[in-house]
């Protein structure tokens, strides 16, 4: 099949997810995970629709039996329209125009999942794989970084590939190599007091300042050192809040930490050092504390595995050029599975500029070369009968 009568299919396809909402909030992916339920089960493929939270479905369809087991994935949630006046068109109108298809989600990320549908699809008519199993997952919850998608799909064993393969906007590129990531909340406490005797309190906005800035001295330039090819060892404070009003010395404030880590970096020794940091100010013992919010390590696939391999492979095939490898700046559902030993990789059609953006879209040009790269690293992996 060419990539024209390719791109003819996958329009249709992802027309219909643009016009089926699955915005984060409220996350509701019951609609969207029953349409592609329908189609994969229709190709013939072992379906389930399996959930852990009220109206957070996803979808695990598989065809095949044994080893190896090729997994893909792709999120079915979005996030919000947002500014609904910065968009020329209807955000859940699919609209074609100059090549692209633009709707919210086209290419973060249903671009990928129309992709993978007809994946799915194109497989099952071949007659499914001539060895080991394919399985494709299409979840809820990224949006939110939530556990009710791929981490409840991981965690309750519903999915253990060998091979993970998850729909991100590469331009077709492959990510093999992703930070990990670390929450953290920094609570200060204090004693409330009069705002014109504030020498009868004790300000927890002062002590939240203190411990921040021991941060910024004593954590940023460890962190500048620290370093993987275009990968770098991060931290933001992106949330901060305290006090009740300006006439009251605040007894409670905190901040949010976001600390990104290089695949050779481990959550649990971030975190360690995190608390050893804000020992140092002095603050006295229990004015503060330090507490977890979530954490994933980073990973990194090799480049001889056989789905990297296999890949890179396709790629160079159907381009002519090989296969280069990107730098990603946020964390996929892919970072569920990067203590288990198994080859990670991102792929799919459309920049991660366009993304999270009005008029957001996807080229459907790319997105049929995505579709006939995967065919080619399917055949190349598990085999295909014709």
């Amino acid at each position: 099949m060419n990539e024209s009568a390719i791109g003819e299919q996958l329009a249709a396809i992802l027309a219909d997810l643009i016009r089926i909402p699955s915005p984060y909030p409220p996350g509701d992916s019951v609609a969207i995970s029953a349409y592609a339920a329908d189609r994969l089960r229709a190709a013939g493929c072992r379906t389930a629709i399996l959930a852990e939270a009220p109206g957070v479905d996803n979808v695990v369809a598989t065809i095949g039996t044994g080893g190896p087991h090729l997994v893909f994935n792709a999120h079915s949630d979005t996030v919000a329209v947002g500014d609904r006046s910065l968009w020329t068109s209807d955000p859940y109108e699919p609209v074609l125009r100059n090549g692209r298809m633009h709707g919210l989600g086209a290419g973060n990320c249903k671009g990928s999942m129309a992709v993978q549908l007809w994946l799915a699809e194109e497989i099952a008519r071949r007659g499914g794989p001539r060895q080991g199993t394919v399985t494709f997952t299409f979840v809820a919850d990224e949006e939110n970084l939530g556990p009710h998608g791929m981490a409840f799909l991981r965690r309750a064993g519903h999915v253990r590939p060998d091979i993970l393969i998850l729909g991100a906007q590469t331009e077709n590129q492959m990510i093999v190599a992703e930070r990990g990531v670390l929450w953290a909340r920094l609570v200060a406490g204090g004693r409330a007091a009069h705002a014109g005797n504030p020498a009868a309190g004790d300000s927890a906005i002062l002590r939240l300042l203190r411990l921040a800035g021991m941060l910024q001295s004593e954590l940023a330039p460890r962190l500048a050192a620290r370093t993987d090819g275009a990968m770098q060892s991060t931290m933001n404070i992106g949330l901060i809040s305290g006090g009740s009003n300006a006439n009251v010395v605040p007894a409670r404030a905190e901040l949010t930490i976001d600390r990104r880590l290089l695949p050779a970096e481990k959550v649990d020794a971030a975190f360690a050092e995190l608390q050893q940091i804000l020992a140092m100010v002095g603050e006295p013992d229990g004015s503060w504390t330090l507490e977890r919010l979530t954490g994933t390590n980073g990973f990194r696939a090799g480049a001889d595995g056989p789905g990297v391999s296999a890949l890179a492979e396709a790629i160079a095939a159907r381009t002519g050029r090989p296969a280069a490898l990107l730098n990603a700046t946020g964390v996929s559902d892919g970072r569920y599975f990067a203590d288990d030993g198994i080859e990670i990789v991102n792929f799919g059609p459309g920049s991660g500029a366009d993304g999270h953006a009005a008029d957001e879209s996807v080229p459907l040009a790319e997105a049929a070369e995505a579709a006939a790269i995967l065919v080619d690293a399917v055949r190349r992996i598990v085999g295909l009968h014709n």
